[in-house]
């Protein structure tokens, strides 16, 4: 007789832990995706492109790359990676190159807005290893600007980088991921297709009889 009532005041304990858990992932995955509206709020209110800041101070210019040393010796394997998290199109041209430390390189990016609405959006990106992130350089990248595109609009944009020759010798592989955040607040409306102006109905043509000549006398 004790069973059961035990028993069943495992399976509400159970329940209630369940829906505990539930509700902590589902405010996780709701913190994890409010923190680019969050950063972009911070944005306006300081008037600076937060998301960029951290990227714009890492950039160098060609001319801090004169007294730069190729090291032909090494080769380092770089992917690209591209999360679109929207309805757009985000893809590199290449997934995967090798390239020597100190080596001036460019890859290119095709963004295209696929909505029928205008769009505002910001790419943040991210390095693996962890290590890897202070000696990839970039002299060029969309990730330093925000953009409005237009419905069906698409870029092509160059990121122009340089493996620093003083990265540890154990990092062979550099993966550059790009994610693309849509901007709150900063789109349009979606553009409705204007409907074909009615045809004009013909205008009726009249036509007259001719009118019968007179006998001679």
């Amino acid at each position: 007789m004790e069973r059961r009532p035990l028993a069943a005041w495992l399976r509400r304990d159970n329940l209630r832990m369940t829906g505990k858990l539930l509700v902590v992932v589902v405010m996780m995955a709701g913190f994890g995706y409010a923190l680019v509206p969050i950063y972009r709020a911070v944005c306006t209110a300081l008037g600076i492109n937060v998301l960029a800041l951290g990227e714009r101070q890492h950039a160098v210019k060609k001319e801090d790359l004169r007294n730069t040393q190729v090291d032909y010796s090494r080769r380092i394997s770089i992917e690209f990676d591209t999360n679109a998290r929207g309805p757009w199109d985000f893809k590199p041209a290449v997934r995967h190159m090798d390239v020597h430390p100190g080596e001036l390189t460019t890859v290119m990016y095709t963004f295209q807005n696929v909505q029928d609405r205008v769009m505002a959006a910001q790419a943040i990106p991210s390095y693996a290893p962890k290590q890897a992130t202070p000696y990839f350089n970039k002299l060029e990248c969309f990730c330093f600007n925000e953009y409005t595109l237009q419905p069906g609009e698409q870029k092509v944009w160059p990121v122009v980088f340089v493996i620093d020759p003083k990265i540890p010798k154990d990092v062979k592989t550099i993966t550059l991921s790009y994610t693309f955040f849509e901007i709150p607040g900063k789109g349009g409306a979606a553009v409705k297709a204007q409907a074909p102006a009615p045809a004009l109905a013909p205008t009726p043509v009249q036509v007259r009889a001719p009118v019968p000549a007179e006998p001679r006398s």
